[in-house]
């Protein structure tokens, strides 16, 4: 009897451990089911290279897969070194009374004393930085974006296991890790939920474990206790004394939870489940940028979830991030996908074999993925890495640079349709105006606001601290860009009157003020920096292009709205007579007024090429003598550059119409690196996690050519609809749905042999939508909301 009844024990136990290994993967898909799958046969080892990421717009995570420790590396987006608190003497970056010596700047260069023009400019044109004696801080009190910290669950365990996956799945923004030792199968499910402000850890395993729980900063740690089931950790950046909590809510349905010395130990439970916030002091509010009650936010995100169990927080977490993720699908009639070989293996591939076209539609659909984790309404906007840090001093302080980056970072926000992942971008913008008015003030006496190359979240709008890559007054008006953009892809003139055309409107004053007349009568920028690139000039292409732009879309919003001021009318006089983009002695797109461009120069900034991508004042249908000498250009630079530098080619060759240049670029894009170190020439690439490569890691990339991809397929710039304006030889036929273009529309289509077979237009608008396919144009009066079908 005792061996029957022993004989029934082993039976259901086996069935017991058969069901619950099934139920580790059921609510998952596998690689070879999925086509958005990141997925990897071993765990990371470097942060930057292999590590996996997570985001919610406010946090974002970082996850290795160890096997005997999980290490989960998190960053809350407001957590800065510098600013007002980290020295008495922080002013913005402000030299007061600068512009005392503008005109003796503007004197010395119209007598060409370029020499004795950029010293004045060195010495009073220049933002002011200071550093503490204790500080490690490269950048002073401009300070620089921080790590929070590290989550380590070390299991006990050792590293010898069977089956290993770690995934990132992209079609519902969750991650997994599993593997099995002997009869026991371990599986780690992640998640970040933007409607509840949390990330959530949980580990299963088919027979009970040990976890040994830790949370790690490199920060003064003020008080650390577990109390209420909550392990939480109060820490402050001792440079500017900023206070910051995290919270990890623990819990385990079976077992025991013992607290010691910082560390947590839960004993004995077959799933535990770890639910995650973070929050600082910090408050966009100029001057003092401090005021959020962090201690509160964090006891009221986690009394909100109280009343969900796990699986409904994965559910509304899904539900909310395939609202915005399903909104678009990239198609190629490919049957050559290579799903079921691990993500890595398979950048590798892409180099040697490009037939692999759903690799091309995972990269477009991870970069927006990105986009989704690390940008939301009320988040602050994406720095040089996203929401992703691990660092206490990050390369370029993983700031908010403003000479092309930040622009980049949300190139793909309206056309991939995710326009609420702008919105922390236009709000950020507008809380620049204050500080970035007395910016203008203090170093040009001008009207209006301005934003330079680097930017802090604490106002600092001053130029760098050096030249020539810290000067650059030009980059509040391509931020303006994104609030153009933002109404022509979204038909909303009650957000234009009440929000963009004052922010504009301000910024269109300073370059009323800012240009100069020089000896042929034109406006100029004078003194001008290209950006990075060059040294001092009597005006400069990108400064010409920026202000011709700003004030043409003033003068736009203006009509629409019907203003009709003297401001408006000076606007336009003044947008006329900018100096126009010239062409140099060896065909070239000259980037300064001088014609001292090089043929031989391969410098990473293609500035002058501004008014190609993202403007719209040169192309090759209405200015073709301007786009030949553009293409002339682009081609002495090269085909090489950094990471974001090849995102920016890729987006300029497609609005040449030439797919397979752009096509090329992003097989560079994709070039499978390993490197790390600061490379400012030819490092770009990707890193086996996708992430791209400046290097070191730059998001900026990654959002260049989702933007660039993109732009192949569908462009709009031009008041027309064009479908397939640049698709490469290779991408002979496929399918895009969901893509959004200017006038409010949405397009779907399908391609066969390099041909619209049908489209379908959702209108935005009432009226006349043109459309250009297969080499004809027609004009199709549509109903806002109708949908229509064109037969190719």
């Amino acid at each position: 009897m005792a061996r029957i009844n022993l004989f029934i024990v082993l039976w259901l136990l086996l069935i017991f451990i058969t069901i619950f290994s099934l139920s580790l993967t059921a609510c998952d898909e596998s690689p070879l089911e999925s086509k958005y799958i990141l997925w990897y046969d071993q765990p990371a080892k470097d942060w930057m290279t292999e590590a996996l990421p997570l985001g919610n717009g406010y946090l974002g995570a970082m996850f290795f897969g160890g096997i005997s420790a999980e290490q989960i590396q998190f960053t809350e987006e407001s957590l800065w070194a510098g600013g007002p608190g980290s020295n008495p003497k922080y002013n913005f970056g402000i030299r007061q009374n600068a512009y005392l010596y503008l005109d003796t700047v503007r004197q010395l260069m119209w007598t060409n004393k370029y020499e004795e023009a950029h010293k004045l400019m060195q010495k009073y044109f220049t933002g002011e930085i200071h550093s503490k004696e204790d500080s490690e801080l490269e950048f002073g009190d401009f300070g620089s974006q921080q790590t929070m910290g590290d989550i380590f669950v070390k299991l006990g365990h050792g590293d010898k296991v069977e089956n290993y996956k770690r995934v990132l799945n992209i079609n519902n923004s969750t991650a997994s890790v599993e593997y099995s030792i002997g009869q026991n199968q371990y599986k780690r499910s992640y998640f970040a939920s933007y409607p509840d402000r949390i990330l959530v850890y949980k580990f299963e395993s088919t027979f009970p474990e040990t976890y040994e729980i830790d949370i790690q900063t490199p920060h003064h740690i003020v008080s650390e206790e577990f109390e209420n089931d909550i392990l939480t950790l109060n820490g402050v950046v001792q440079d500017n004394l900023m206070h910051f909590e995290t919270c990890l809510k623990v819990f385990a349905d079976e077992g025991t939870i013992e607290f010691d010395d910082g560390k947590l130990t839960v004993k004995d439970t077959r799933n535990l489940v770890l639910i995650h916030t973070a929050a600082t002091e910090y408050q966009n509010e100029y001057p003092v940028y401090s005021g959020t009650d962090f201690v509160e936010l964090n006891e009221k995100t986690l009394a909100a979830i109280a009343a969900y169990d796990y699986r409904e927080l994965q559910d509304r977490h899904i539900a909310d991030y395939k609202s915005l993720f399903n909104r678009v699908n990239l198609t190629f009639n490919d049957e050559k996908a290579k799903r079921d070989i691990p993500t890595d293996q398979r950048l590798e591939n892409y180099q040697k074999d490009q037939t692999d076209l759903d690799f091309v539609s995972l990269y477009f659909q991870y970069c927006r993925y990105l986009m989704i984790s690390s940008s939301r309404p009320g988040s602050m906007p994406m720095n040089l890495q996203g929401k992703w840090n691990n660092s206490t001093s990050p390369s370029w302080a993983c700031d908010y640079h403003t000479n092309i980056n930040l622009q980049m970072n949300y190139w793909p926000a309206k056309i991939a349709n995710l326009t609420e992942c702008n919105l922390p971008l236009l709000n950020y913008i507008e809380s620049l105006v204050e500080p970035g008015a007395k910016s203008a003030r203090e170093f040009f006496n001008t009207r209006g606001w301005i934003v330079n190359i680097m930017n802090n979240p604490f106002g600092y709008t001053s130029p760098g601290w050096g030249l020539p890559w810290g000067f650059f007054p030009a980059g509040a008006a391509w931020l303006c860009r994104h609030l153009w953009e933002h109404y022509s892809f979204t038909n909303d003139s009650t957000w234009l009157r009440n929000f963009a055309y004052p922010v504009m409107e301000s910024s269109a004053l300073f370059w009323v003020d800012y240009l100069q007349k020089n000896e042929d009568g034109f406006l100029v920028s004078v003194p001008s920096y290209s950006p990075e690139h060059g040294g001092i000039s009597k005006g400069t292409a990108m400064d010409h292009q920026i202000a011709w732009d700003i004030l043409n879309n003033t003068v736009t919003a203006a009509s629409i709205l019907n203003i009709q001021n003297k401001d408006v009318k000076v606007f336009k006089e003044t947008r006329d007579n900018i100096a126009p983009p010239k062409i140099g002695e060896w065909g070239q797109l000259q980037e300064w007024m001088e014609d001292v461009d090089d043929p031989e120069n391969k410098h990473r900034h293609v500035s002058h090429l501004y008014a190609v991508y993202p403007g719209s004042q040169i192309s090759i249908e209405k200015t073709p003598d301007l786009a030949d000498a553009a293409q002339i250009s682009l081609n002495a630079r090269g085909d090489d550059g950094t990471g974001w530098s090849l995102a920016w080619k890729i987006n300029l060759w497609a609005r040449f119409k030439d797919g397979n240049r752009a096509n090329n670029l992003l097989t560079s894009l994709l070039k499978p690196t390993t490197m790390t170190a600061v490379n400012m020439v030819d490092g770009g690439g990707s890193y086996s996690n996708l992430l791209c490569a400046h290097p070191p890691f730059q998001i900026d990339g990654n959002m260049g050519g989702c933007a660039g991809i993109a732009e192949m397929l569908v462009q709009s710039h031009a008041g027309i609809i064009d479908l397939l304006p640049a698709l490469p030889d290779g991408w002979k036929s496929g399918k895009i749905e969901g893509l959004r273009v200017r006038g409010g529309h949405t397009v779907n289509f399908e391609w066969e042999e390099g041909k619209v077979k049908e489209a379908q237009i959702l209108p935005g608008t009432n009226g006349l939508i043109k459309i250009k396919y297969n080499g004809q144009l027609q004009e199709i009066k549509c109903s806002k909301g109708q949908l229509f079908a064109i037969v190719g």
